[in-house]
């Protein structure tokens, strides 16, 4: 059952956005989309300073970047690189920015938003090369921001939970591990979604089963899937940061941030599940009405300022 509140969000959101939009041309999908976001995006909060640059890619394109610094630098203890959902097809800097300026504003973080090639004229591994990209330069000092706070998070949704779960597992791989912490909102994990929910939320309302195929097929085609962009296809699940990982209880993703921080239990890492009760796909929209979504906001908050504190022995 939706959440009174969620209830009334599907319905504003079914009025801009309609259910077939991911069988509609991509275009076409992107103007319905920023259209849609632009309807939910708040005023900036107070206290923030935003800056738009761009990082050079070793191929030569730009990737454009949009850092949120709270204006009290004293108070900054860390960095979030975001990086936003649309299934690898649709989002932008503008479209998430309810989520990032918020971030920024209630955890005194910076956060720098990502905007990531997207697909079908990028396809994989191209959002996840650049999200990588950006991540080294970030630990590498190379980002054209100054000074920049240690030490460095990730954090996305959807489409972007798999980015963000990708590069830590890259980061892990080559033996660097001064990324402190991953915050996963109703990712994207697997080459399938996970059991029950693919089964059970098939034809949850925000996204279904066939809109994930879609997705998909949009990125990845019918190539040979890249192993290092499905997280859960993975070999290990040890010598991961600190995970939260968040699905929502109407969604066929919502079982794959459960089995993902199950296998870095089992390897011996932390990770804590949450399932959003009465809740779905893309829900942070609604921030200012849901009781929940406020609920789950607050933890994302919650986990990024506890992993961003200096550890002691």
């Amino acid at each position: 059952m939706l959440e009174p509140e969620i209830a009334a969000f599907v319905a504003q959101t079914e009025a801009v956005y309609p259910a077939n939009t991911a069988t509609l041309p991509v275009a076409q999908q992107r103007a319905i989309y920023d259209r849609y976001a632009a309807a939910f995006t708040p005023p900036l909060p107070a206290g923030l300073h935003v800056e738009n640059t761009c990082l050079r890619s070793h191929a030569g394109h730009a990737i454009a970047l949009r850092l949120y610094r709270p204006i009290d630098r004293q108070a900054t203890r860390g960095t979030v690189l975001y990086f936003h959902g649309g299934g690898f097809v649709v989002g932008s800097l503008d479209s998430h920015e309810i989520v990032t300026a918020r971030l920024a504003a209630d955890t005194g973080l910076c956060v720098i938003a990502v905007d990531y090639r997207l697909a079908p004229e990028h396809r994989a591994p191209a959002a996840h090369d650049d999200c990588l990209e950006v991540a080294l330069a970030a630990l590498a000092g190379r980002l054209p921001f100054a000074s920049l706070p240690a030490p460095l998070l990730l954090a996305g949704d959807s489409a972007g939970g798999n980015l963000a779960a990708s590069v830590a597992m890259v980061l892990r791989d080559r033996g660097i591990d001064e990324v402190r912490g991953m915050a996963l909102i109703y990712p994207m994990l697997g080459a399938e979604p996970q059991l029950p929910a693919r089964d059970t939320e098939a034809h949850a309302p925000m996204l279904t089963l066939a809109d994930v195929h879609a997705f998909r097929h949009l990125y990845w085609g019918d190539a040979l899937l890249p192993p290092w962009t499905l997280p859960l296809h993975a070999q290990r699940f040890d010598g991961l940061p600190a995970t939260l990982a968040i699905g929502v209880e109407h969604d066929p993703l919502r079982d794959d941030a459960r089995v993902f921080a199950e296998r870095i239990h089992v390897a011996g890492g932390r990770a804590r599940i949450w399932i959003g009760k009465g809740l779905v796909h893309g829900c942070w929209r609604a921030l200012a009405t849901s009781p929940a979504v406020q609920y789950l906001h607050d933890t994302v908050c919650r986990f990024l300022l506890d992993a961003a504190r200096p550890q002691t022995d």
